[in-house]
């Protein structure tokens, strides 16, 4: 069996409801199992002991949320079981694969050993509370199901 758990962050749920997608994806794929967890909740040891991490945050100037950036600093200093990583973000604007991209370059640098199971996922909100824009959301069930596929490879 593997083991994946999906980490996020959210101010207004929009991330929240991504991960959630990307959870009903990574659950039509047998012999997976899933866990989601707002970072707030999650324990950087436990995480590390999952075969692959998927992590998600809204865009905040340009970037990911302060959450995300310090639980990738901690999974850093881990001796990390995982071995895969994907990542996703919410945005406004043009903010279009800027956190994903910034996630992307931080676990580069500080955990070295996990690599991309695939490119990342950006997924457009309307209004800085959102919604999601119409038609992101299957892109992001999408995007759980292309993960799984992958790690069963």
């Amino acid at each position: 069996m593997i083991r994946t758990i999906i980490v996020y962050d959210t101010k207004y749920g929009n991330t929240k409801l991504v991960a959630e997608k990307i959870m009903e994806g990574v659950s039509e794929v047998e012999g997976i199992e899933t866990t989601i967890s707002d970072v707030k909740d999650t324990d950087p040891k436990e995480a590390a002991d999952y075969d692959a991490i998927v992590i998600g945050s809204p865009t905040h100037f340009g970037g990911p949320v302060r959450g995300i950036k310090k639980f990738i600093d901690k999974l850093g200093k881990l001796d990390t079981k995982a071995k895969w990583v994907a990542l996703f973000d919410t945005y406004l604007g043009e903010d279009f694969e800027k956190s994903v991209k910034k996630m992307e370059k931080r676990i580069n640098e500080k955990v070295p050993k996990l690599k991309l199971i695939t490119s990342g996922l950006s997924i457009r909100v309307d209004g800085m509370k959102g919604p999601v824009t119409d038609g992101e959301l299957p892109k992001s069930k999408d995007f759980g199901k292309k993960i799984a596929t992958q790690l069963k490879t």
